[in-house]
């Protein structure tokens, strides 16, 4: 639907472009020789508007090209948006020279004009920059799970000046669930704070651990080998397409002294940023039954006892 649309928006540029190219030439016609004033003036706007026309109708050629040829939904929204900026300052450049007669006078009116700007407009200026540097740099991009200056969420846009997440966590939750608030960040802050991206090497995955208390007396052997077992048949029934033998989806468990003098089974495994609780949770029931299913191998802290 949305190609369709974009195709009839191309036809419906060039007809326009066609038209206003067919009036440029008519005014050379008799017909149009009483308005002799006018004629420089409607020659210009009509070849003026000719340009802008096939300036949109070449952004418009882009964007279908980038959405079949580019895959990754954030190189994609990348480069629209590089695309229609270009298309934007083509266009005020077309308009500029119709504005200005002479071009050099254009540009130096355009120097003093970016100087005052420059001075009154710091803030957004430094965020434009910052736009710019997050598309070329890509520290990160739509779709990515991302902790800036204290706040996380999911990008859903990045802006010319700033960019939109969906929370996660926040005031009012304790996991990494969406809180339902939406962030809105100047793209200024990435020059001067640090950017954590969940979209690591491990891609899409991350590394997240889950601590079990047990008392020093527990078998530690089948501890280890029961929260193994729970985080590698929760991966399988999760991921059954990936292979659960290669060394970076194997869980790893490992053993560390509580503050409280009980004995932490800590059970590390790969998970996707959205699914840590998630997979916390599953791998809680498949292992706690098959813990509290053998009492004399595996004994939790109670009252006094550890």
């Amino acid at each position: 639907m949305d190609e369709q649309g974009k195709k009839y928006g191309i036809a419906g540029l060039a007809a326009g472009a066609g038209f206003f190219l067919l009036f440029h030439y008519a005014l050379n016609l008799s017909l149009f020789q009483r308005w002799d004033e006018y004629l420089p003036f409607l020659e210009k706007l009509s070849i003026s508007i000719v340009l802008i026309l096939a300036v949109r109708i070449l952004g418009r050629i882009m964007e279908r090209v980038i959405d079949k040829s580019v895959d990754s939904p954030g190189y994609q929204y990348n480069l629209l948006r590089i695309t229609r900026l270009l298309v934007v300052l083509l266009i005020l450049i077309v308009a500029a020279s119709f504005l200005f007669q002479n071009l050099y006078a254009a540009a130096v009116s355009f120097g003093l004009i970016s100087l005052v700007l420059g001075f009154a407009l710091q803030a957004p200026i430094a965020s434009f920059i910052a736009w710019l540097y997050i598309i070329f740099r890509r520290p990160y991009q739509v779709g990515d799970r991302i902790q800036i200056a204290g706040y996380r969420g999911d990008v859903t846009e990045v802006n010319y000046l700033d960019t939109v997440i969906l929370e996660c966590s926040g005031d009012y939750l304790g996991n990494d669930r969406r809180s339902g608030r939406v962030l809105t960040i100047p793209n200024s802050m990435l020059l001067r704070a640090e950017v954590v991206n969940y979209a690591g090497p491990l891609a899409p995955f991350i590394w997240n651990e889950t601590p079990v208390q047990v008392a020093y007396t527990s078998d530690l052997a089948f501890v280890e080998a029961c929260l193994a077992e729970a985080a590698t048949a929760d991966f399988k029934e999760r991921y059954p397409q990936l292979d659960p033998a290669l060394p970076e989806h194997q869980p790893q468990v490992y053993f560390r002294n509580n503050q409280f003098a009980w004995l932490e089974a800590v059970v590390t495994y790969p998970v996707e940023p959205i699914d840590t609780t998630g997979r916390r949770n599953r791998i809680l029931r498949l292992a706690l039954p098959a813990l509290n299913s053998q009492p004399e191998k595996v004994k939790f802290p109670e009252g006094m006892r550890r």
